[in-house]
């Protein structure tokens, strides 16, 4: 099946993003990517060609653009076909969203409306859509199961509700759609070669660059957002998934796109289904590294929910999919990333 089949991923060059076009090329698919380099650099990307060898990184082909600029996606839809999408191009980070609310509706938005109406003008109508657990918001229940109803208490997470709620529109106007929105909780760890991992510009707003920065002495201290929360430790609980099991997760969700008929729109949490505190993530990772981890406790951030976890069931029934990983493989994947690249991408300070 994969063979000849043409994927376009956007945000390619992005965390996710590289991890994901490498197991697409290992699994025989055809991949174009597409970024804009707000948050990514293109290093990751020759990246991933080094890890997919020489053969398979021919089938690889990267491009600067933003979806923004419809012409991006005209020129790059005119020029070949897809047989699906990825979309992972957006801006992701709650406080931020908070403070420039006009720039995730620009970005996420925006972006994610002209995505759409470039599929559907050139006849590709197969997507994966990068959705977020930030949709449930604080659920009166956990773990999250798909049905909940939406409740993000941010504007980051309204944009993803948005798009998914557009994509459920889109496809009960025209029924040849097929849609798959995968809800991450919080994707962690690194390709295990630590050749390839997260590398934000600025000062992360994730817990886990954070403290992989820390323990690489970019930062003095890590702040841990809220003691107070009603959790075992005081601190947030979050369920945090392997990037790489993440990447699993959608060639799973390609493959249904590419078998099953009548998928209409459909959404899928991809988790642990464990709930995880931001100090026991903490602990876990000086146990991985050796590195003392210090900690400057502050006031909870606007927008952060007390704990969210995933219910699974409905990923491994239908997509067959299940993560690998825990919470040590994610800790120690991270350390490699981060130990032979303390400077993320860049080969040196400067």
């Amino acid at each position: 099946m994969a063979s000849e089949k043409n994927i376009l991923v956007t945000g390619g060059a992005g965390f996710i993003g590289t991890h994901c076009a490498l197991q697409l090329l290992q699994g025989g698919f055809k991949v174009v990517l597409i970024d804009n380099l707000h948050n990514s650099v293109p290093e990751a990307v020759d990246r991933v060609k080094d890890l997919a060898g020489p053969e398979l990184a021919k089938k690889l082909e990267f491009h600067v653009g933003d979806l923004r600029n419809k012409d991006d996606l005209d020129k790059l839809f005119s020029s070949q076909k897809f047989d699906a999408v990825i979309h992972f191009g957006a801006l992701k980070a709650v406080a931020e969203s908070v403070q420039h609310p006009f720039r995730y509706f620009d970005n996420n938005l925006i972006g994610t409306i002209n995505l759409y109406q470039a599929m559907a003008k050139y006849n590709c109508k197969k997507l994966v859509f990068s959705s977020s657990a930030t949709i449930y918001g604080q659920p009166e229940k956990i773990p999250c199961v798909e049905d909940f109803p939406y409740g993000a208490m941010n504007p980051y997470g309204r944009t993803k509700q948005w798009c998914e709620e557009i994509a459920f529109d889109v496809q009960k106007a025209d029924p040849e759609w097929r849609i798959i929105l995968l809800r991450y909780f919080n994707p962690v760890g690194a390709h295990e070669s630590g050749k390839l991992g997260e590398d934000p510009k600025g000062i992360p707003n994730n817990l886990m660059p954070y403290i992989q920065q820390v323990a690489v002495g970019r930062h003095p201290e890590l702040n841990v957002y809220g003691q107070d929360y009603p959790t075992k430790d005081g601190s947030a609980v979050r369920d945090y998934i392997h990037v790489m099991d993440l990447a699993d997760g959608h060639i799973c969700a390609l493959k249904k796109l590419f078998t099953s008929e009548n998928i209409g729109c459909v959404a899928y949490n991809l988790g642990n289904g464990k709930g995880i505190s931001v100090l026991e993530m903490v602990a876990a990772f000086e146990k991985a590294s050796g590195k003392k981890i210090p900690i400057k406790f502050c006031p909870r951030r606007v927008g952060d929910a007390t704990a969210v976890y995933a219910a699974t069931d409905k990923a491994h029934k239908e997509l067959g999919w299940k993560p690998k990983y825990g919470i040590e493989d994610m800790c120690a994947h991270q350390w490699n990333w981060a130990k032979n690249n303390p400077m993320g991408y860049q080969t040196k300070k400067t």
